[in-house]
This record gives structure tokens, C-alpha cells and sequence, in this order.
């Protein structure tokens, strides 16, 4: 055989030889798996979850609560489509977020706060809090949670008028009758004061029947954080449709319960009052805005759980759930660079030989 025949034709007649073009590489963000379950399938589950929260509240509060609930819905929603619509971007309402959104700031206020405050605080936590941040996966903080800390600071007085367990939609915001959560009289008046609050709502003055009181929720509070058990509940349906992990949520009570025999108070009750059973199941497990590792969920949940505990301790206002959430929201990136996790790498195993590979 000629050696000329192993010689391209281009190389033989003296032409240049046209080069191999070099394999291309797809540079995109991770993931790059497709999957059925969107952000649209996410938010369908919270919304599924939190309906028996949301008509419980309705039911003990009367249509205080429904009214509060239906604007500042409408209010996420239409605020979010139009500053979207303004600012030349695609209208994203069948994500739902936004509904989700002014949903949950709807259940961590007293039923009995304002229609346009409620409309103010929805509109201020879409618009400031995630869509100025770039919209949906870019916020830092938790909207809805941004939401109630903005009225909080805004109108105190409104914020912290609270009113006892109503029967039926026939309540009306001056019928109405004003009454401190159990929270805020453990507070100043102790456990006995407590008791007191408790025969006051037609339960027995005892330890064990305030407990239990405060686990089926008919109490005065926030129109969602009432019927721990119905929260309960709900945690088991998005743990089950694997909406959320279970690591920021448990170690969140659990920190609390520690944290609170720590410094004195009594830990059922701790964990059982105000809104720190909600805020662990709603508010820290979010995609956005909790860290993407295991570890990282985990020192959330302590985190939020031990400052909650904190500031209800020591801190001049009696609940302090939604600051402490927002202040991890705050560590968030820091936690994810710390301890990001490395894909296709292989940790080395006892007894294995040689260090870790890439696959």
C-alpha cells in the first residue's frame, strides 16, 4: 500500500488541512434535570397545606379574618402583576407565589388589623421585599415575614390588638372583644396569669388544660398560628409530597424547647404559644430564602429556634419568631458558601483506600 494513501487529499495537494472544530461545552446553571415538579406544583401543596390553618381562623374569628385573608391575597397578586406589567416583565400569576405570599402574611396578623393595612403590608412585602431583590428565587428575606415586620414597626398599636376566639362569620371588628395573647400574659403575669386567661376563654384554670388549650388553638392570637395541631398536620402533607424537608422545622422546636428550660421558662408552653410552631413549618422551610445544604437547614432551624426564645425572654415585645427567621434569612448565603455542598464528589469511606474521586 502507498504511505500517500493514508494522506488526506487537502495535505497531499499542499492545501491547508481544515482543522477538527473543538467539541462545545453547554455552560448553564445547575440543575440540569428536568422535572414535573415546578414552582406552580410547590406553592398548589403550601396553599393545600394551609387551607385547614386558614378556615379554623375564619371560623374563631369570623369575618374579621376572611376579609384580611381575601386582601391581602388580592393585594400580593395584583401588586406583583403590576410591577411586573410596569417594569416590562413577564406576568407570573400562575406561579403562584404571590398569592402564597400575602396568604401567610394574612395568618401571622391579628384578624383585627386594618383592610388597608393588611393591602399596605402585602403590597410592601412583593414589591420591596422580592421583586426589588429581582422577583421570585432572588429574595433575601421572606416577603410575607418582611410584610408583617413593616406593619409591626409601622403601627404597633394596630399589631398588637388582639381579641378572643369569635363564633361564625356574624362578628363585625367592633363587636369584636380585646384580650392579650397567652404569650403576652405569661409575660408580665407569669403561668398563674396564664391560667387565669385560660378560664377566662371558658377552659379550666390548670396547667395541663392551658396546654391543651393552646394545642387546638381556640385562644386569642394571629389568625393562623392558633390550631397547632391543624399546622401539625400539615407538616406531615408536605413532608409526605416532599414540599419541604423536615431538618429546619424540627431542629427549629427543638432548639426552642432546649433554649427555653435553659433560661427558665417552660418549654411546652414556649413551643405551644405564639407563632414559633407556624413559622417553623411555614416561614423556615422556604425554598428562597433557607440554606440549600442539610447542615445548613439544621443550623437554621437552631438559630431561628434560640433567638425566638431570646427575644421573648428579654426582648420588650413578647413574640419574636418572625424576627428571628428574618435575622437566619440574613445568614443564608453565608451559610451556603460555608458549607456548599460539591457535586460528584465522593467522600472517602473508613477503611476505604485513597481519597475521595469525582465521578
Amino acid at each position: 500500500m502507498s504511505n500517500n494513501a493514508a494522506i488526506p487529499p487537502s495535505a497531499a495537494s499542499g492545501a491547508p488541512a481544515k482543522k477538527t472544530p473543538a467539541p462545545s461545552f453547554l455552560l448553564q446553571s445547575s440543575p440540569h434535570i428536568a422535572s414535573p415538579v415546578n414552582t406552580a406544583a410547590l406553592m398548589r401543596n403550601m396553599l393545600i397545606a394551609l387551607s385547614p390553618v386558614s378556615v379554623f381562623g375564619i371560623v374563631i374569628f369570623g369575618l374579621p379574618a376572611l376579609l384580611n385573608i381575601v386582601t391581602a391575597v388580592c393585594a400580593a397578586v395584583a401588586a406583583e402583576a403590576l410591577f411586573r406589567l410596569a417594569t416590562k416583565q413577564e406576568i407570573r400569576i400562575r406561579d403562584l407565589s404571590a398569592g402564597v405570599t400575602g396568604l401567610l402574611l394574612a395568618l401571622v396578623i391579628p384578624p383585627s388589623t386594618p383592610l388597608w393595612m393588611t393591602a399596605l403590608g402585602a403590597v410592601f412585602g412583593v414589591v420591596v421585599a422580592k421583586e426589588f431583590f429581582g422577583g421570585l428565587g432572588a429574595n433575601v428575606f421572606n416577603p410575607a415575614l418582611i410584610g408583617r415586620a413593616f406593619l409591626l414597626m409601622s403601627f404597633p398599636a394596630a399589631l398588637t390588638r388582639w381579641h378572643l376566639p369569635q363564633q361564625g362569620f356574624a362578628v363585625s371588628l367592633t363587636d369584636a372583644t380585646s384580650g392579650a395573647t397567652p404569650l403576652a400574659i405569661a409575660g408580665v403575669e407569669g403561668l398563674d396569669g396564664l391560667g387565669r386567661a385560660f378560664a377566662a376563654e371558658g377552659s379550666p384554670a390548670s396547667y395541663w388544660a392551658g396546654i391543651k388549650t393552646l394545642f387546638f388553638g381556640c385562644r386569642s392570637g394571629c389568625t393562623g398560628e392558633s390550631a397547632i395541631f391543624l399546622i401539625l398536620i400539615a407538616f406531615v402533607f408536605l413532608l409526605v409530597t416532599k414540599t419541604i424537608d423536615w431538618r429546619a422545622p424540627v431542629s427549629m422546636i427543638a432548639a426552642a424547647l432546649i433554649s427555653s428550660f435553659a433560661v427558665g421558662l417552660d418549654p411546652l408552653f414556649s413551643v405551644l404559644s405564639g407563632g414559633l410552631v407556624f413559622g417553623a413549618v411555614f416561614m423556615a422551610t422556604d425554598y428562597v430564602t433557607a440554606p440549600l445544604t442539610a447542615k445548613g437547614k439544621v443550623i437554621f432551624g437552631i438559630g431561628a429556634g434560640v433567638i425566638s426564645i431570646l427575644i421573648r425572654k428579654w426582648g420588650s415585645y413578647p413574640e419574636g419568631v418572625s424576627y428571628a427567621i428574618l435575622i437566619m434569612n440574613g445568614t443564608v448565603p453565608f451559610l451556603n458558601k460555608l458549607l456548599s455542598k460539591k457535586y460528584g464528589f465522593v467522600s472517602r469511606k473508613k477503611g476505604g483506600a485513597g481519597k475521595g474521586a469525582a465521578k
